[in-house]
């Protein structure tokens, strides 16, 4: 048997050689496939040449290349140290590498830089391509540096155009209320230049604003408690959910009882102990009630109530500047004249023309009671007429400039007889 051993000890030898290597010692294998070797991170590769089948680690990462030109004859480039590419971060591109790393989480090289010793003979495919991003140059591309709201606002033209509301009162040949009237009846004109209706209201429910503004000289009247009553029995009337009223009252100074509410019982008191005082400044009370209802909402009607004896004394504005405030602010004014003179020529009748003429402008209405009696009809006239009252808009065209006064004019197809605001004052553009 012994002569059978050289033949066995042979036959060993030549079936250790045939079985595979051991990974650890394989040459060809990657270094980080060797056993006891820590693979690297998912953003670090290898490059290898398809030919050789060797591999090679770069040093440094040409990231504008990488990202720009895609891959150059089958060569990956490595980034140092694991740090992540930043073209690879950036740009996302489609490269065959990326797709392969979220493929499998064990293998992050490429297939066609494997440099396994079976893929030594196998050609590397076509390159893939790399997609890259392009400038949209359109009036809505994004502009590296630029925000998002900036962007979108590049290329337009921003117009604003705001919306003139026009309050009408339309009476019958009877100066009564005309309700219920269709759109197709009335005109609006600006600067002699037919406008199209874009807001029609009949009967408008929009809220009120008052500013109930009292002649505190008439105080020295022996009515004047009379008045006071006729104007807190209009308090109660003339408010609806949602208006509010502030009481003023004026002599040589324009002084405010009440804030804007609707607490009608505060009100009514504010109004009954209004003091006595001595001049009349009209065309102060003016601004002043038309400067507080402006700064009210701009979705209300503004309305100036006036009981006066048109005495005016001792104003520091003028009536060029009462006029233009009352215009500015949009307000309708009623005004009721006290006059303790019935005749002409005992009475200064300057102070009731230059009233009735801001009055038309506003397109409100003047009342001349001839006995104290008569001011609760006249309250209740007023109260209907606000609660019958048509809501026109339109959008001006052509648009006037800046800052400037622009006629109204509204014509209703009829008999009728119609108030509304002769001018506005335009806005800055």
């Amino acid at each position: 048997m012994l002569h059978f051993l050289p033949l066995l000890g042979a036959f060993l030898l030549a079936s250790a050689a045939m079985l595979p290597m051991r990974a650890q010692d394989d040459p060809n294998r990657p270094p980080w496939a060797q056993k006891g070797k820590t693979p690297p991170s998912t953003s670090s590769t290898t490059s290898a040449t398809g030919a050789t089948g060797t591999t090679s680690t770069t040093g440094t990462t040409n990231s504008s290349s990488d990202s720009a030109s895609g891959p150059s004859s089958g060569t990956a480039a490595a980034s140092t140290a694991g740090r992540p590419s930043s073209s690879r971060s950036s740009n996302n591109s489609a490269s065959s590498n990326s797709s392969k790393n979220n493929s499998s989480k064990n293998n992050s090289g490429n297939k066609a830089s494997s440099s396994s010793a079976n893929n030594a003979g196998v050609p590397p495919g076509p390159p893939v391509p790399i997609i890259q991003p392009t400038l949209d140059t359109s009036t809505t591309a994004a502009v590296p540096g630029e925000s998002q709201d900036t962007t979108n606002q590049r290329g337009r033209i921003r117009v604003t155009v705001n919306l003139v509301t026009v309050l009408a009162s339309v009476l019958d040949d009877q100066n009564r209320p005309a309700p219920d009237l269709p759109i197709e009846a009335f005109q609006i004109f600006e600067e002699g230049v037919l406008q199209k209706i874009e807001v029609f209201e009949s009967e408008t429910s929009q809220p009120l604003d008052l500013a109930l503004m009292i002649d505190a000289s008439l105080s020295a009247h022996k009515e004047f408690a009379f008045e006071q009553e006729a104007a807190a029995h209009f308090i109660r009337q003339v408010l609806r959910p949602n208006d509010r009223l502030g009481v003023f009252a004026f002599d040589e100074t324009v002084t405010q009882y009440a804030a804007f509410s609707d607490n009608v019982k505060v009100l009514q008191e504010a109004v009954r102990k209004i003091p006595g005082g001595a001049g009349t400044s009209i065309y102060d009370a003016l601004v002043f009630g038309s400067r507080a209802l402006e700064k009210r909402g701009e979705d209300r009607r503004r309305v100036i109530i006036l009981v006066t004896d048109a005495g005016e004394t001792t104003s520091g504005y003028d009536f060029e500047v009462a006029r233009k405030e009352a215009v500015r602010s949009g307000a309708l004014l009623y005004t009721i004249v006290i006059r303790p003179v019935k005749n002409e020529n005992g009475r200064n009748t300057a102070g009731e023309h230059a009233l009735e003429t801001i009055t038309d402008t506003t397109g409100g209405a003047m009342f001349y009671p001839d006995t104290p009696q008569e001011l609760g009809i006249i309250f209740d006239r007023i109260d209907r007429e606000l609660r019958t009252q048509y809501r026109l808009g339109y959008y001006p065209n052509p648009r006037g400039p800046a800052n400037s006064y622009r006629s109204i004019d509204v014509k209703v197809l009829g008999t009728y007889h119609v108030r509304h605001r002769k001018s506005y004052l335009t806005g800055p553009q």
